[in-house]
Order: C-alpha cells, then sequence, then structure tokens
C-alpha cells in the first residue's frame, strides 16, 4: 500500500512538474507572449544601435582632440597613416576618395 502511495506521488509531482513546463511553452505562442519577445528583441536592437553610436561619437571627439591639438601646437597631420593602401590610387600624395 505504501509502495503504490509512494508511486502515486511520484507520478502526480511528475505530470505537474511537466503541465508546468508546458504552459510555459504554449504561453510564448499566445499573442502577448508574441509580443514580449517581439519587444525584448526591439530593446536589444535599439540598445546596440545605441551602443555603436556612442562608440562612434566617443572616437570621433578623440580623432578631433588629436586634431586640434596638433593644429594648435603647428604639426602637419598626416590622415594616411590611418588608413589602409588603396592598390588603385596612384596620384602622387593624393587625396583619397
Amino acid at each position: 500500500m505504501v509502495k503504490r502511495l509512494f508511486w502515486l506521488g511520484l507520478g502526480l509531482a511528475a505530470g505537474a512538474i511537466v503541465v508546468r513546463q508546458l504552459t510555459k511553452k504554449a504561453e510564448k505562442f499566445t499573442p502577448g507572449g508574441i509580443a514580449d519577445s517581439a519587444r525584448k528583441s526591439a530593446v536589444g536592437v535599439v540598445d546596440s544601435a545605441r551602443s555603436f553610436v556612442a562608440d562612434v561619437f566617443d572616437n570621433m571627439h578623440e580623432r578631433e582632440a588629436e586634431i586640434h591639438q596638433a593644429m594648435a601646437e603647428g604639426h602637419l597631420i598626416d590622415f594616411s597613416a590611418d588608413e589602409d593602401d588603396d592598390p588603385y590610387d596612384d596620384r602622387e600624395g593624393g587625396y583619397r576618395r
């Protein structure tokens, strides 16, 4: 009798766990679950874009400060050192497109 109660309790517990997991999975496919998933994705994309823009502006301001400092000190600024050599640019010391 105790053995049967043990197995009945174990089966009920396992069944409850399975039902709960299936409910969580099914909730993702409801309109509210889909909207929540889309919102989280959109927030992630927006955060990534903001981070990228912030990095670009930080680097831009850093480079501008270097240029202003070089101009104030009267140094010649060599912009070609930052770029890769262009095998198609055959002009003498010319500007890059």
